[in-house]
């Protein structure tokens, strides 16, 4: 397989596809990775929170990811970041490779949330993020039993068990790979290692310069690879899920340019974009002729500069639409509604409305999300 190659089973919609991926499991219980003797530089001082690159390659390069499977990776990503306390800040997931950069709190202070007489409860709720329901009941039926005669003390030990799963940067990147290792291997009928080694992880200062240039780095991975022009037209990194409307991922990219969490759309989104085009110019040779280094042509980023990182109102919309692929529908208010009321059976009993207003246009284009069931046809 290669870069190029797309989804394989065009009878099958993506969400069929990755039926695996989105379903909920127990923990995996497996050996610890032999970690070859490297060291990891990790943060045990003072601060709130340590900044890190990872990047993890398949064996020898010379496994490919296809479309779907850049998909489940992705999901697997941000599952894990929810689930483990992470803050995924941008990735990018290439044919062979995935490189993220992630943001790990103090431990003590993020397992706050869980103190007082609630907390355990709401840590065997939080546990539904990434386990099935009918692990998390084995799991309470087990601690009261625990409890019944008298071993507290077990509790206690399962419980920080459990807490060690989290705020723990291998800890995250053992399950994102184990995870999508179970599912690659199954769909692609193989068996044996995916991942070559242990990851490779840099510390990031988590403000200024060397956090612009490391998620600048990560998000223009295609264009240096010359897949796309504008990392903003290559779907599985962070800048194209924010562009495109990700909430998520533009909360990852506002800690990049410094602006509240929920300002992406108040300048954040063309501050980032500058800052791509700035420092993504392509390196030519002495005589600058031939491209020693692929990157955005340098009248590309004076144009970005010029129009002040600013994406048109129909090329926000493109871009939006691109991700409507399952099961939507796009078109004017009242004709999203009239298609709702068609099928009012696909959804769930609280959805009052079908439209939803297209973030990005002129105001008149509505879409429509959320299927229970199968798309649409």
């Amino acid at each position: 397989m290669n870069e190029t190659e797309t989804i394989d089973n065009q009878d099958e919609t993506l969400e069929e596809q990755l039926v695996g991926v989105n379903a909920k499991t127990g923990p995996y219980v497996t050996a610890r990775s032999w970690s070859g003797g490297r060291r990891r530089i990790l943060g045990k001082g003072a601060l709130e929170s340590y900044t890190y690159h990872v990047m993890s390659r398949t064996c020898g390069g010379e496994v490919f990811f296809d479309e779907v499977e850049k998909e489940a990776l992705k999901r697997i990503l941000w599952r894990l970041a929810e689930f483990s306390g992470v803050k995924l800040i941008t990735y990018c997931i290439m044919g062979n490779h995935f490189h993220a950069l992630v943001e790990v709190p103090k431990k003590e202070v993020w397992l706050e949330r869980f103190a007082g007489p609630d907390g355990e409860e709401r840590l065997l709720t939080h546990l539904r993020v990434l386990y099935s329901k009918a692990y998390v009941d084995f799991l309470r039926a087990e601690i009261a039993d625990l409890r019944k005669m008298g071993l507290e003390a077990l509790v206690q030990t399962k419980l920080d068990g459990i807490k060690k799963l989290f705020c723990d940067l291998g800890t995250y990147m053992k399950e994102v790979k184990e995870r999508f290792s179970r599912w690659f291997n199954k769909r692609r009928e193989r068996k044996g290692t995916l991942w070559m080694d242990r990851y490779k992880s840099v510390m990031v200062e988590g403000k200024g310069e060397p956090l612009h240039t490391m998620a600048t780095y990560i998000d223009l991975n295609p264009v240096r690879a010359g897949l796309v022009d504008d990392p903003k037209d290559y779907r599985w990194c962070g800048y194209a899920e924010a562009v495109s409307g990700i909430r998520k991922a533009q909360r990852g990219l506002s800690k990049v340019t410094d602006t509240p969490v929920d300002a992406w759309e108040n300048g954040g989104a063309e501050s980032y974009r500058c800052l791509l085009f700035s420092s993504g110019v392509e390196i030519k040779d002495a005589q600058n002729v031939n491209v020693v280094r692929k990157g955005v042509t340098a009248q590309e980023a004076r144009q970005v500069l010029k129009e002040k990182g600013k994406l048109s109102a129909m090329e926000l919309v493109r871009l939006r639409v691109r991700y409507f692929s399952d099961g939507l529908v796009l078109g004017s208010q009242e004709f999203v509604e009239s298609i709702f009321t068609e099928n009012r059976s696909l959804f769930g009993p609280n959805r009052k409305t079908g439209a939803r207003r297209l973030k990005g246009g002129n105001g008149t284009l509505f879409s429509m999300r959320d299927l229970r069931k199968n798309p649409l046809g």
